[in-house]
């Protein structure tokens, strides 16, 4: 018999603990033992999502109850050890009430699906792609932007984590999920659905935020919400942070940024642009305006240097950091006729493709690794290739060269993949001999950008990491100064909007719980379950023949003289029919319990759901297990999360895998009293199993009832069996 799971959840292990406790008697007197059985009821309330605020007080109570009245050692004794553990894991006790989560899934109902548990803000995911698929738009955007106040550009610009780990990736491909909140956001902006939370009463306390960003403006959206005045301070003569200044209007339209700005806008947080910390305003003068708390999310707005000769001697050489910030604020000037950006990642594909927007002749990436280890997203990368980028693959740059104060070309040298560095990449080793000449007019540096720590010199006792990034509690974004937080790039180095947005959420919640003298979590926040929707109802002929749709993208020609946005988004029909595709994993766990009652305690074999197996996958086909499955209903009487339903309809017997009708059947009925029996095929299995056993002859076509009304007429009644 296999070990035992290990139960890694507060809440799990108390639970096994006092169920523990009753069955060996360890309550030995009625009065602890009646505490007990209330405790475990309360306890199973807060791991199966059944519980609310007084629940885990009352577990407390009740524990110290057993301790005071005092009615045997072994009751006490019981009782101290369940108080210690629940006082210790108390945190995880109270976040299972609040977001409905269990993190470690030991909490069957509670256990979250991969794709929340992915993303940096915690978003919702089913619930939001299940609303789309029904055609609620504006219930999918609410739900978002209960986590995110950036769902639109999240649609856009977003890396999309939470695909990664999609569980329907496992069958053919991952649902699009950042394509349909872009969907969805897109259709409710326009009809100008985009409607902000209540807020709470007014606090009478304010807080700074410096920086406009993403981490500023999410974290200034769930503050204001909170009750908070906010003042957000920003450098630039716009809002958005690298938003704005940073990806470029093809990828991410400025409206849509303006639009979501303003929804925060709406609620009462004060903007001031143009206004750059140490030179316009200072620590000191924003605590004397009142300001209770700081939170630092000036972004990563710096950049490395290649530290080669001639990268300081023409004017040619710029970052692409500086490159994209001055196209974003309106200048169009071509940098060359001819351009190298170096560099493998988003940016220096993000430089490129403006570059070609702006007329240069031929724009080359200079990557120093393979396009393997280009961290790149491909999508990218694809489309930089459709737009006539060029790449060049395992090549260093050793010297900018030029004559005239103008650049002539770049100096490289080939490189070839050595053993792995500090982070398991294979670092690129130069070859000797292979140096050459890129004709080239302009060089656009892409290799990292760093935090400018002009403005916080001043701030002393402020920590700093080797990284020269802010040093925080990365649970709670706490700096070493008290009453100072910090957030985004400034504190991760350079990172993704999505991981922005998810620290300015904790971060707004590290500030009010500040505010309000509560204690700091000493653990990560977990994601929150908005919503447990029913499950949408489709044929699995249909679950497997959906497959992901292909985005429309704008004509290549047109996208390599405009800035036009180059995804046209989904239309109606591929949106809705894409989120029918979505698995449900916040129903289904994929414990895997369906299918091995069904092959190794029926001997049926009827599931073959190989997704369910991360480490030994075999193929998926919902539409094969009508060719075994006799509907005897075992998968779904064993089913913990009633993922599994079987339902009698209409004559028929009917398999649901959420949602996903996995067989139909019609049904027999007892020849004497009409009752229902079963399927024909359930009733084979059953006495070919019964033959096998004993003799079985005549008609067994009648329920348990009329059997033994059947058999009382043959017998004296001393003979009838009990019931």
């Amino acid at each position: 018999m296999a070990a035992e799971k290990k139960l890694s959840c507060e809440v799990a292990s108390l639970r096994q603990k006092l169920w523990d406790a009753l069955v060996n008697g360890k309550f030995d007197q009625p009065r602890s033992r009646y505490f007990a059985e209330e405790m475990l009821n309360l306890v199973d309330d807060i791991s199966w999502g059944r519980a609310g605020e007084g629940h885990v007080d009352a577990v407390k109570n009740l524990a110290e109850k057993i301790i005071s009245e005092g009615e045997s050692e072994s009751s006490v004794k019981t009782a101290r050890d369940i108080l210690n553990d629940l006082i210790a894991g108390e945190e995880v006790f109270h976040s299972h009430v609040a977001t409905r989560n269990c993190p470690s899934g030991d909490c069957v109902v509670l256990a979250p699906s991969p794709c929340q548990m992915a993303c940096p803000a915690g978003l919702d995911i089913p619930s939001y792609v299940t609303l789309i698929a029904m055609g609620k738009d504006d219930e999918a955007v609410e739900i978002i932007r209960e986590d995110n106040p950036f769902p639109w550009v999240c649609g856009l610009v977003c890396t999309h984590p939470c695909e990664f780990v999609c569980v329907r990736g496992r069958i053919d491909e991952p649902i699009a999920i950042r394509n349909l909140k872009a969907f969805a956001s897109e259709r409710v902006m326009s009809r100008g659905g985009y409607r902000n939370p209540v807020k709470a009463p007014d606090k009478g306390k304010k807080v700074c935020i410096i920086g406009a960003g993403p981490a500023g403006l999410t974290a200034a959206y769930f503050l204001a919400l909170k009750g908070y005045g906010v003042t957000v301070i920003d450098a630039l003569p716009v809002a958005g942070g690298m938003m704005m200044v940073g990806i470029p209007r093809f990828r991410l339209p400025r409206e849509v940024i303006d639009r979501e700005v303003d929804a925060i806008l709406a609620l009462g947080v004060e903007l001031r642009l143009n206004t750059r910390l140490g030179r316009d305003v200072t620590i000191e003068q924003l605590n004397q305006e009142g300001y209770e708390a700081i939170l630092i999310a000036i972004g990563a707005h710096g950049s490395f240097r290649m530290n080669v000769p001639g990268e300081d001697d023409y004017p040619q050489v710029v970052s692409a950091v500086d490159f994209l910030r001055r196209v974003a604020l309106g200048e169009r000037l071509k940098p060359g006729r001819r351009v190298a950006i170096i560099g493998g990642g988003n940016v220096a594909i993000d430089a490129a493709r403006t570059c070609i927007r702006l007329g240069c002749e031929k724009v080359t990436i200079v990557y120093r690794r393979s396009r393997v280890e280009m961290p790149a997203s491909e999508e990218e990368v694809l489309q930089a290739e459709e737009e006539g980028v060029d790449f060049v693959f395992l090549t260093v740059p050793v010297e900018v060269v030029g004559s005239n104060g103008k650049v002539t070309g770049l100096k490289c040298v080939r490189t070839q993949l050595g053993p792995p560095d500090d982070q398991g990449r294979r670092r690129p080793v130069p070859v000797p001999g292979s140096e050459h000449i890129i004709e080239v007019d302009a060089v656009i540096t892409a290799i990292g950008q760093k935090v400018e720590k002009e403005g916080l010199i001043e701030l002393k006792g402020l920590d700093w990491t080797r990284r020269e990034t802010i040093r925080v509690n990365t649970v709670t974004m706490e700096t070493s100064i008290e009453g100072v937080f910090a957030a985004g790039d400034v504190v991760t180095g350079p990172a993704t909007v999505i991981e922005a947005i998810g620290a300015g959420k904790k971060a707004a919640d590290a500030i009010d719980r500040y505010l309000q003298g509560l204690p700091q979590p000493k653990r990560p926040p977990v994601p929150v379950r908005r919503r447990r929707l029913e499950c949408l109802k489709t044929t699995a002929s249909q679950k497997m023949r959906l497959h992901r749709p292909q985005m429309p993208l704008l004509n290549c020609d047109r996208r390599r003289i405009t800035f036009q946005q180059v995804e046209l988004g989904y239309d109606e029909d591929d949106a809705r029919a894409e989120g029918y595709r979505c698995l449900r994993c916040d129903i289904c766990r994929r414990c895997g319990r369906c299918v091995e009652v069904c092959r190794d305690l029926m001997k049926v074999d009827a599931l073959p759901l190989g997704h369910f197996d991360f480490d030994h996958p075999v193929a998926t086909d919902f539409r094969q297990v009508r060719e075994k499955c006799i509907l005897c209903g075992a998968c779904a009487a064993n089913c913990p999360n009633e993922a599994m339903v079987m339902e009698e309809k209409d004559g028929e017997r009917i398999l649901y895998l959420c949602g996903t009708e996995l067989n139909r059947l019609k049904l027999e009925y007892c020849t004497e009293c009409g009752k229902p029996l079963g399927p024909e095929r359930y009733h084979d299995f059953v006495m070919q199993r019964l033959r096998a056993e004993v003799p079985v002859t005549g008609d067994m076509r009648i329920c348990i009832d009329c059997a033994r009304k059947r058999f009382a007429r043959s017998h004296d009644d001393s003979q009838i069996p009990p019931a």
